[in-house]
């Protein structure tokens, strides 16, 4: 007993292990405030190349707030997947052709044609995930996040 009164005031004492938002006033919007932001993520997905530009995981900080913009090229028809990702996530909407989505759910979406699409969301559970194209097996065709 006496040891988990000790662990308990040591966890009191510590505070919060999760990561703050990225603005200590969030004001009249929340978490979507603009303060809250983190910086636009792009995605490509182009027939051979890879579908993000830059190298090792992308790092997110849960509680802050996103976007991803996915553009496809149309030179194939591809997917983007990452079921365990947008589980990691709240989906504030995604945004096709000026067409607003607001999704309870995700796991994949799939571009038959040249195109964008903007997914906002508030990062939430803290791990690793991934977005990937089924059925590829090249690292250049997925990408890590990391939400601390």
């Amino acid at each position: 007993m006496k040891r988990f009164a000790l662990a308990l005031a040591a966890a009191l004492i510590a505070g919060p292990a999760a990561a703050a938002p990225l603005c200590d006033d969030l004001g009249f919007a929340g978490l979507l405030a603009k303060c809250n932001r983190g910086e636009p993520i792009q995605l490509t997905l182009a027939s051979g190349q890879p579908i993000h530009a830059g190298s090792g995981p992308i790092e997110l900080q849960s509680g802050a707030y996103y976007e991803i913009h996915i553009t496809a090229d149309g030179s194939a028809e591809l997917a983007v997947m990452g079921p365990a990702f947008f589980r990691s996530v709240w989906l504030n909407e995604i945004v096709i052709n000026d067409i607003e989505v607001r999704p309870m759910a995700v796991d994949s979406l799939e571009f038959d044609a040249a195109g964008t699409a903007r997914i906002s969301f508030v990062a939430i559970k803290p791990g690793s995930s991934e977005l990937m194209i089924p059925g590829s097996t090249g690292d250049a065709q997925r990408v890590q996040f990391s939400i601390r």
